[in-house]
């Protein structure tokens, strides 16, 4: 579905989310806490990097165009007393929703992904923040030794969005042609081709799924399969079919 058409689902589930990754912080032992998935990074620093996002894309959606050069996020870090930071992550939220809603879904703006099949668009951007508040809270509760399984609607979104923006674009595949299924099991399949003229995705029917014989495979729940394409889980903790080192040379090629 066109992310314009569920711009308010978009919207509430970056609400969500984000409830949900200061909760995670209220709740840790320490903000010095090391992030496990995050190697270098205390949960501080992982705070100070989702309200960041949430920030500079707030005002990206209202006063850049595509094309534009890429604005600065200089003087945008966050307070270190876990009460102020606290607020200033409700803040920093309530700011990217407020714009997202004031310049409304349609309005085009400065993004650096292709804009193949995700639009330099407000509703993409929407769409993006989502995994970014999805992974970081997962990221949190590590952090803080309370990993939840992703919400699936949540998570089965990020998948797609992710081959979207992040897998699709015009820069050639270094090897031979290849195809890589993914099948989330409450979700649905996708299939990513790589070949001269790069990467590309199409969202798999159940019979398409069924009948398909790509070059590789990989099953798992919509949570399992959005935390490996954010490498926050091991290849090897899903079942694989096919060329099993395809993934890999994905991830490297990134």
């Amino acid at each position: 579905m066109p992310e314009h058409l569920y711009f308010p689902t978009l919207l509430r589930m970056i609400d969500e989310r984000s409830a949900a990754f200061r909760a995670a912080v209220a709740a840790a032992p320490s903000l010095d806490a090391d992030v496990p998935s995050c190697p270098g990074w205390t949960l501080y620093d992982l705070a100070n990097h989702l309200s960041e996002g949430d920030r500079f894309w707030g005002y990206i959606v209202l006063n850049t165009e595509p094309g534009d050069e890429r604005p600065s996020k200089d003087g945008l870090a966050a307070p270190r007393e876990r009460e102020a930071l606290i607020t200033w992550l409700a803040d920093s939220t309530e700011q990217l929703l407020t714009a997202l809603r004031e310049a409304g879904p349609d309005r085009g703006c400065w993004a650096w992904w292709e804009p193949l099949a995700s639009p330099h668009t407000v509703a993409a951007v929407a769409r993006r923040r989502v995994p970014e508040s999805l992974i970081h809270t997962y990221d949190a509760q590590l952090a803080s030794g309370t990993p939840q399984e992703l919400p699936t609607t949540e998570a089965g979104d990020a998948i797609e969005e992710f081959l979207a923006t992040v897998c699709t674009g015009t820069v050639p595949w270094p090897g031979e042609p290849a195809t890589m299924d993914y099948h989330a099991a409450e979700a649905g399949s996708w299939r990513q081709t790589v070949d001269a003229a790069g990467s590309r995705f199409t969202r798999l029917t159940a019979a398409e799924a069924a009948e398909s014989k790509p070059t590789a495979a990989i099953y798992g729940t919509a949570s399992e399969m959005a935390l490996l394409m954010y490498m926050r889980v091991p290849a090897g903790s899903l079942r694989m079919e096919g060329d099993a080192d395809l993934l890999q040379q994905l991830q490297d090629w990134g």
